[in-house]
């Protein structure tokens, strides 16, 4: 596959378009420790672009890189043909970019919908006593955002829990909470990183199958980081492979698998280096 071509047309007929965001020459350092090291790769439009590799790999580093969490110190972020400039991360979320922790991130305390809701924050422009009226603009952005979050939630089948305190639900539900708010903020692109960690076969099923329609429904570019291979293999378009801070491989499913230096990572064969 062409890396740098205008894009193309998948086995099952999905469009993918031009590169939405273009990741070039990323160095990122923490004192001495390199955790990224000169690594260059593009998302495309439409397409899912997973991100594998080793613990220690700096997966999740590369996550941050792109959601503006860290700032690297070489190399240059571009988003739609542009360069972008260092932003904080709720800059980078009103650029269209949302995403999902390693660790849940929720308030524990806060019902589902509520959790949803702060997805939203981003599209409310009335300030606190407006709100607190809710007269006028303010009744019409809550009123806006409340449709947008219930759409969410009738989408990702979650209508039962919509008024459960988030503390008390089981693991993978909270996942797929923490997937919903994400998805309230209408991203352009959406990260996830470990969508599937410590789930069981059957809440792996639905996480992939919720993945998949909201790339296909919604037409939501996604990057993921996941370490089930069964699950990348079968979810993504394109797979970047990480090693060490290094990029070792990169391009389809099947380009990846029979990558001698990607087997060699994830069979721990020592590399000639």
């Amino acid at each position: 596959m062409n890396d740098r071509q205008t894009g193309y047309v998948t086995e099952d007929g999905r469009q993918i378009g031009d590169v939405m965001l273009d990741l070039r020459d990323i160095t990122l350092r923490f004192g001495g420790v390199e955790a990224i090291k000169n690594i260059s790769f593009d998302i495309r439009e439409g397409e899912i672009r997973a991100i594998i590799g080793p613990n220690g790999a700096g997966k999740s580093s590369m996550l941050n890189v792109i959601s503006g969490f860290y700032v690297p110190q070489d190399g240059s972020v571009w988003f739609h043909g542009k360069k972008r400039a260092p932003l904080k991360p709720y800059q980078v979320a009103r650029q269209g970019i949302a995403r999902t922790f390693q660790n849940i991130a929720l308030f524990e305390g806060m019902t589902v919908l509520d959790n949803i809701m702060t997805g939203r924050l981003n599209y409310t422009k009335s300030g606190m006593i407006a709100q607190a009226i809710w007269k006028g603009k303010a009744e019409r952005e809550e009123t806006e955002n409340r449709e947008k979050v219930e759409r969410v939630i009738d989408f990702l089948e979650i209508q039962a829990i919509r008024k459960t305190p988030v503390g008390r639900l089981p693991y993978g539900l909270k996942k797929r909470v923490e997937l919903a708010r994400a998805l309230a903020a209408e991203p352009k692109l959406l990260l996830l990183d470990e969508p599937m960690a410590g789930m069981n076969v059957e809440e792996k099923e639905d996480m992939s199958r919720f993945i998949l329609d909201v790339n296909d429904e919604f037409g939501t570019t996604i990057a993921l980081i996941e370490h089930d291979m069964g699950v990348v293999m079968d979810l993504s378009d394109r797979v970047v492979v990480m090693d060490y801070g290094k990029k070792i491989g990169d391009g389809t499913p099947d380009e990846v698998r029979n990558n001698q230096a990607v087997i060699d990572a994830y069979l721990g064969v020592a590399h000639d280096e």
